[in-house]
């Protein structure tokens, strides 16, 4: 089964602590910057496929789409909200065999995707679940750093491994 999250980008910005204080810093494109690279590695994780919305209603010219390395991120039109936006792509996006999330801890934006289908993940729960998988990610790489340096090793002998040491060392 495919799986798609679609995250409202300003709404998880205002609900995450650091983002949110980056933004009160007037640093919203580092509060949005940090949010991109958290969901480029979900997704890799995952194996969910992001999109992510930005709110341009109030920014003329806008309702551009980009791709970054494995995120698709939209930023609105003129006159369209990110909600619109999220509504229509549930919609566009959904057949029976695809189960889509939105990521929003707006009350009435999730009520009406559920309606259409979608389930819904708060920004809190969306906030666990990134704690969560960094854990694991960190987790693996120490394992296999550890792996790897023993099988490195486990396979020489110890004239090998001082021979390879005063090298390091130049003597």
């Amino acid at each position: 089964m495919d799986e798609f999250l679609i995250v409202d980008g300003y709404n998880i910005i205002g609900a995450w602590p650091e983002l949110r204080t980056l933004k009160e810093k007037d640093k919203l494109a580092e509060a949005r910057d940090a949010l991109i690279h958290w969901l480029d590695e979900y997704q890799a994780y995952s194996g969910r496929e992001v999109i992510l919305v930005f709110d341009a209603h109030q920014v003329p010219g806008m309702g551009k789409k980009y791709s970054n390395n494995r995120i698709t991120i939209y930023y609105t039109k003129e006159n369209e909200t990110a909600d619109e936006l999220i509504e229509r792509l549930v919609k566009e996006l959904y057949i029976r065999r695809r189960q889509i999330y939105v990521a929003t801890s707006d009350y009435t934006e999730q009520r009406v995707i559920f309606g259409q289908g979608a389930l819904r993940i708060s920004a809190r729960e969306l906030a666990i679940e990134k704690e969560t998988i960094e854990k694991k990610i960190e987790t693996k790489v120490t394992k296999n750093n550890k792996k790897l340096k023993s099988n490195i090793f486990s396979s020489l002998d110890d004239e090998m491994i001082k021979f390879f040491e005063n090298w390091r060392r130049k003597k």
